[in-house]
């Protein structure tokens, strides 16, 4: 794909200067035309290359697992700039895995000994919450969400974030306050 953009880049250069040069305003636009399909390109390549970037087991390629390693395989999470609505330029983004764990291998994994455990939920649920745009809390560096009055907020700096981008983030929600049944219940009613 990547051999594919940089002619695309190449013929879109010749149709800018024969288009420049004749004052042919068709050939400038099929230039342009040219350069949004090498920018097309570029990114399916990328996309591939990244998808050959680890193994079905989650393992990264060219790292092979040793024999007797019996960890789950990492489920891998996207950072997202923090610059909505929180005024610096730092990660919102939780320790660990997205997936719901144990709560003692949470206590070791993230180091926190008052961290609530993650709220059951079902796939289905999951869905539909993450298709919701209400508005949950989280704590930077925590794993969980909250609703606004969970009590685990109490003298913790927490930022609002739609559930939806929660989810997303790798964030699972809250045992305490159960935002997922909350707003499923309160998304019915509406």
């Amino acid at each position: 794909m990547i051999v594919i953009s940089l002619a695309l880049i190449l013929i879109a250069v010749v149709l800018l200067v024969f288009g420049l040069a004749g004052g042919s305003s068709l050939l400038l636009v099929v230039s342009i035309g040219a350069s949004l399909l090498a920018a097309v390109a570029l990114v399916a390549g990328a996309r591939q290359a990244a998808g050959r970037a680890t193994v079905p087991n989650g393992t990264p390629a060219g790292q092979a697992r040793r024999e007797g390693d019996r960890r789950e395989p990492s489920i891998p999470t996207q950072q997202t700039s923090a610059d909505v609505d929180t005024g610096d330029a730092g990660w919102r983004q939780p320790p660990g895995s997205p997936v719901t764990e144990p709560r003692e291998r949470l206590r070791v994994a993230d180091g926190y000994d008052d961290e609530p455990a993650a709220e059951e939920t079902t796939a289905a649920q999951a869905a539909r919450i993450a298709r919701l745009v209400d508005e949950v809390r989280v704590v930077d560096g925590r794993p969980r969400y909250h609703l606004a009055e969970c009590p685990h907020l109490v003298g913790r700096e927490h930022e609002p974030l739609p559930v939806a981008e929660a989810v997303e983030l790798g964030f699972t929600p809250c045992a305490h306050c159960t935002p997922d049944a909350v707003l499923l219940a309160d998304s019915e009613r509406r």
